[in-house]
């Protein structure tokens, strides 16, 4: 099946998006070897060289490494995975509160939905 985009971004910056969170969820564990660059690409619904970038620019956040001739990996440094996972929480937090904020909620009409909120 594959994966749900929108026009708000770029693809490859969306797929991203989804494989950072992967990672940080743990559906990509540590250590782990990352499918090949088509078989990603068929899964997604998307062109080889749109997957091939968005892989390209996580390597550069040292969240993946390639091993030439083997493939890539995802990174066994859980510090930096944990430091990933933290800026996600925040920016994800700043978000929520812009737009209660932008809607006039106060500090505590806010942490009263939220209390509400069965997770």
């Amino acid at each position: 099946m594959a994966w749900e985009f929108n026009g708000k971004s770029p693809i490859f910056k969306q797929i991203n998006d989804i494989i950072i969170s992967k990672i940080i969820k743990g559906d990509y564990k540590s250590g782990e070897k990352l499918a090949s660059v088509r078989d990603l690409a068929v899964e997604a619904g998307v062109n080889p060289n749109t997957m091939q970038r968005a892989l390209s620019e996580i390597e550069g956040t040292g969240l993946l490494t390639t091993l030439r001739g083997d493939g890539r990996y995802i990174t066994e440094d859980k510090e930096l995975i944990g430091k990933f996972r933290q800026r996600f929480i925040e920016e994800s937090t700043a978000e929520f509160l812009g737009k209660m904020r932008a809607l006039d909620f106060s500090k505590d009409e806010i942490i009263s939905i939220i209390s509400k909120i069965n997770m």
